[in-house]
């Protein structure tokens, strides 16, 4: 998703377009979640998150940073918001080992 928000409208206030906001990026991550995962080696979606004033200032934050930012701006009185969101599937690292004590018991 690369999507420009207008965050002012006259007929809305402004707390509820943030909401909205808010509400279509939860809404959009849950149904990329939910879609099938291309290989049978991937095992989760992981997401790459980008948000500034427009495309050429947008900097890569995590989806709480999407969140926290969206309250700052409607503070400053920014007139929109540009939010980037990429899915991609990859496989989850494996765990490492406990390291072993010499009684033989796990840390």
């Amino acid at each position: 998703m690369k999507k420009t928000f207008k965050l002012q409208d006259e007929k809305r206030h402004p707390d509820r377009i943030i909401e909205a906001i808010k509400h279509e990026t939860r809404k959009y991550i849950k149904r990329e979640r939910g879609k099938k995962l291309p290989d049978a080696e991937k095992m989760f979606w992981n997401f790459d998150y980008k948000f500034g004033e427009n495309a050429q200032s947008a900097e890569s934050v995590t989806f709480n940073g999407i969140i926290e930012a969206l309250d700052k701006v409607s503070k400053a009185g920014w007139p929109e918001c540009y939010i980037e969101i990429i899915s991609k599937a990859e496989v989850k690292p494996p765990k490492s080992a406990a390291p072993v004590t010499e009684e033989g018991d796990t840390v």
